[in-house]
């Protein structure tokens, strides 16, 4: 739009019928915003994401120890004679069956030791306590920003804006009523919003596929097959727990569950209703002028508008012609029509040049009501 058809009728308008219109303008303006921004918590996801491949090195390089598992048996069911079945038997003789001629002991039983290795060890325990939090967690999260999508618009986000202007206004015997309402609502479930929390739902359930696969480790098979206990605070800060980096990012994870344990948004809200006396209604009462001159184009009829211009176009020329001749009485047409068509040219220039400069300005002062329209609402 390179020019405003509403510039040139109010370049053409009476100025001081203009300046009487304003002057009498009698006007009230309410403003009304309301405005709740909802942010939502993705610190717990980023954390979680950085924290998953610790947990799937733990769990691919398990800590594990050998565990002594002792029973009584009968000595022929005794598999394996060692230093802690000799020492048993010292210390119960009363499993000693005999005593041979040559001093040999036949005990009639014996401490059988069988040593086995486990993975029920206190940080391999704590990682998979950590996943079954994690994956109640995670859950609680989702369930949360999918029931958000189906919320209604007014339960997210909002940015409503409302401007009520009211004005009358006397021209002569003529009085002007204007009644305007604008308004402007942020729809909350458009497409940038659907598509960020569509993001969201993506993004845990890429971590949700990845601590699958965490679960299909053997270790973590085992471990989850003979029900282990789950760790429980305060957390034994064991060697390998305070000096291993992957486990140190494994409580670091722990704390931060623990103290974010609850849903986390962030809702911001802001009212505004007042009456506004300030720049923003002196440029609604401009537009109120404005509207005022289009709505008095309806009163012209175009053929007398054109004969009305012929009229005063041929009162100027003669008027002008007088003058000139008055001055120099010897002027021929051929001077004349050189001396109009030089002028012409200059006085033309001059004009557009005028016209546009006013264009901007008016363009411009347009363009800065809109903002500060915008800045009100905010």
């Amino acid at each position: 739009m390179d020019s405003l058809d509403v510039i040139e009728l109010y370049e053409d308008s009476n100025k001081d019928k203009v300046k009487k219109f304003i002057d009498s303008a009698e006007s009230s303006l309410k403003v009304q915003s309301e405005k709740k921004y909802v942010t939502r918590d993705v610190e717990w996801m980023n954390l979680i994401e950085e924290v998953i491949p610790h947990l799937d090195h733990v769990f691919r390089t398990p800590n594990r120890f050998i565990q002594n598992e002792e029973e009584i048996v009968k000595i022929e069911q005794a598999r394996k004679v060692s230093v802690e079945t000799i020492k048993h038997l010292s210390k119960n003789t009363n499993f000693i069956q005999t005593v041979d001629e040559n001093g040999d002991v036949i005990p009639s039983k014996l401490l059988n030791v069988r040593k086995e290795e486990t993975y029920n060890t206190y940080e391999n325990r704590l990682a998979y306590t950590l996943i079954q939090n994690m994956k109640f967690f995670i859950n609680k999260r989702k369930k949360s920003l999918e029931e958000s999508l189906g919320m209604e618009k007014d339960d997210e986000n909002k940015d409503n804006k409302q401007l009520e202007y009211n004005a009358k206004s006397k021209l002569n015997d003529e009085d002007v009523d204007i009644n305007v309402s604008i308004s402007s609502k942020l729809d909350s479930q458009g497409k940038n919003s659907q598509e960020k929390n569509k993001n969201m739902i993506e993004r845990i359930e890429a971590i949700e596929r990845k601590i699958t696969d965490i679960e299909s480790n053997d270790v973590y098979k085992i471990l989850d097959k003979l029900h282990v206990i789950p760790v429980k605070d305060p957390i034994k800060k064991t060697n390998m727990i305070l000096k291993n980096v992957h486990f140190q990012y494994i409580m670091k994870l722990w704390e931060f569950m623990k103290d974010n344990f609850d849903t986390q948004t962030n809702a911001t809200e802001e009212n505004k209703d007042y009456m506004d006396n300030g720049q923003l209604k002196k440029m609604m009462d401009e537009a109120f002028l404005l509207q005022y001159l289009v709505m008095k184009t309806l009163d012209e009829d175009e053929t007398e508008k054109q004969d009305t211009q012929k009229q005063v176009k041929a009162m100027v020329i003669e008027q002008m012609l007088d003058k000139m001749l008055d001055l120099d009485e010897e002027i021929t047409e051929e001077q004349l029509q050189q001396m109009v068509a030089e002028k012409y040219e200059v006085i033309k220039y001059k004009k557009m040049a005028v016209l546009q400069d006013i264009q901007k300005i008016f363009k411009k002062n347009i363009e800065l009501y809109e903002e500060k329209v915008e800045m009100k609402g905010l």
